[in-house]
């Protein structure tokens, strides 16, 4: 008995550590991701978002100013001037006038450049070049130094990237294509999956058979031969080739055959006496259908539209086939993939561009979670 215990123990602990590895590797990323987004560009450059809480340090190279700047006082001639800009918090750690030897005075100090010139930085970005004669420079003084810099989180990325880099057009392709290609498939498989369940006709046993044997049909092998069938039925109607109709017809196909699977397997499960007792109280098929089948069904049609919603979201290839790569086409992940090209070295641009991508996704599934283990193990229940 008590080494019963002490593997059932041992077993619970294992699911509870399996399952907080699972829940680490799929969260860290995503928190990565949103912590990129929302840093300032020259912090995200020099060190990782784990370190976004800490002051970061980078070497810089800046100038002084020329000799017409210079300003004489006590018998000496000056230059003096500010390393940052305006308003900027950094703080100099460090400087060098040669770039091998970026840290090579401690700030306060000057250093002396030959011939009595001397080069004074302050913490503050402050400088002061002395000499004894007037400087005949006609351009500034390199000087390398090491500044830290507080934390710093801006929105600006996400204006960047929803106003001026096309995201925010792509944003509402996606949804144009994501919504109707959820909803469509969703409908027709409900009414499907009733008359499968509950209906009797011919060859039905047959159909059966047939839709489970498209849910091992790859999508790569169907692609062509499908586009080349709606290419030709659109040229005989005369309707475009790169419609948004197009793309939900394509995408309802696709998902038909695990949607009426699914739902299949769930409505052939609810009690055979409820839907007797609305037969002998006179109720049609559709009646029973839509007052008494749709409400139970609603966590496995949660479930599916989860996973449908999350499959048509995440889509570049059906998206590039049957909608096109134009500006007013062009969906989230296309835009994103256009992105890496063009912008790939701009990691702000690219995480805030991957969160706004994933953000929807994440909004849909906490929307509807409660009902995605209750629908998926509605798949599991014998039907007649």
């Amino acid at each position: 008995m008590a080494a019963s215990r002490g593997r059932s123990f041992i077993g619970r602990f294992g699911v509870h550590i399996a399952v907080l590895v699972f829940v680490a590797i799929w969260t860290i990323p995503t928190l990565g991701i949103l912590i990129s987004s929302l840093r300032d560009k020259d912090q995200l450059i020099v060190s990782g978002w784990w370190t976004a809480l800490s002051t970061s340090s980078q070497t810089e190279a800046g100038r002084t100013d020329a000799a017409d700047k210079q300003v004489e006082k006590d018998g000496k001639f000056l230059i003096m001037g500010n390393l940052f800009g305006a308003g900027d918090a950094r703080t100099v750690t460090a400087f060098g006038t040669k770039a091998q030897q970026p840290t090579q005075f401690e700030v306060g100090t000057a250093a002396d450049l030959g011939e009595g010139v001397t080069l004074q930085v302050n913490d503050d970005g402050s400088y002061v070049m002395s000499s004894p004669k007037a400087f005949e420079i006609t351009r500034g003084q390199r000087v390398y130094f090491s500044a830290s810099a507080p934390p710093r989180f801006t929105t600006d990325n996400y204006r960047t990237v929803l106003f001026s880099e096309g995201i925010g057009r792509s944003f509402i392709n996606s949804l144009t294509v994501t919504i109707p290609a959820t909803i469509i498939p969703i409908l027709i498989a409900a009414y499907a999956a009733y008359a499968l369940a509950w209906m009797r006709f011919p060859g039905r046993a047959l159909l059966i058979a047939v839709i489970i044997g498209l849910l091992v049909v790859p999508l790569q092998m169907s692609l062509i031969p499908l586009l080349k069938l709606y290419n030709g039925v659109g040229l005989f109607f005369g309707v475009p080739a790169k419609t948004y109709l197009g793309i939900w017809l394509a995408h309802t196909g696709f998902g038909l055959p695990f949607a009426i699977y699914l739902l299949r397997s769930y409505i052939a499960g609810l009690p055979r006496e409820i839907m007797e007792s609305a037969r002998i109280d006179g109720a049609s098929d559709f009646e029973i259908f839509v007052k008494i089948v749709l409400p139970l069904s609603f966590p496995v049609l949660a479930s599916f539209a989860i996973f449908q919603f999350l499959w048509v979201w995440n889509d570049l290839l059906v998206a590039m086939v049957f909608l096109g790569s134009g500006s007013d086409q062009l969906v989230l992940t296309g835009k994103l993939n256009a992105l890496l090209g063009s912008r790939g070295g701009d990691w702000e641009i690219l995480t805030t561009s991957a969160f706004v991508t994933i953000i929807v996704p994440l909004i849909v599934f906490f929307s509807l979670q409660r009902y995605f283990v209750r629908g998926l193990l509605a798949g599991s229940v014998k039907g007649g």
